[in-house]
């Protein structure tokens, strides 16, 4: 009667928080994180796009994640809330721990979870900057990430966009 209605065309805003939103998702953090992990990327040298990836993909649960030893970032986070996961031998329970090169991830060894790892899939692709160790379960972090090997489909200058409005 009143004709079609078109669906409007998202604004320069609309896409921005759309891409940082997935980003937040993705990664299971919250706004307050985001924004400070953006705050600090952008103290940084070098390329507040790239710092801001770099401190994404080298948090502890995203670590434990793409090293196979959980099924999803939500099981990672609940393993290292519960104690179940060693940083260099010692048990941490801040899924938000920045990894360094050298630091050894392994989960508990009386872990009854490990039959139900990633570890054993073939189709999975790890990062070139982990030296993963199936044996004893543990991922060693040999380099920083590689930008390149970062495919998660997000598109980083918008979220740079959006926090310097």
């Amino acid at each position: 009667m009143h004709g079609i209605k078109r669906a409007k065309k998202p604004t320069d805003y609309g896409i921005q928080l759309r891409a940082k939103q997935k980003a937040k998702r993705l990664y299971g953090i919250q706004e307050n994180q985001f924004r400070n992990y953006y705050l600090k990327a952008k103290k940084l040298k070098g390329l507040v796009g790239d710092n801001l990836i770099f401190m994404i993909e080298t948090r502890l649960d995203n670590v434990v994640y793409l090293g196979g030893l959980s099924q999803s970032r939500t099981q990672a986070k609940q393993l290292i809330s519960h104690k179940h996961v060693l940083v260099n031998d010692k048990p941490l329970n801040i899924s938000s721990y920045l990894v360094r090169v050298g630091d050894i991830i392994s989960l508990e060894s009386n872990l009854k979870v490990k039959d139900n790892l990633r570890l054993g899939d073939k189709d999975f692709r790890y990062p070139s900057w982990m030296d993963i160790n199936k044996q004893n379960q543990s991922i060693k972090i040999t380099s920083n990430p590689i930008r390149e090997e970062i495919a998660s489909g997000i598109d980083v200058n918008l979220i740079i966009e959006y926090y310097s409005r």
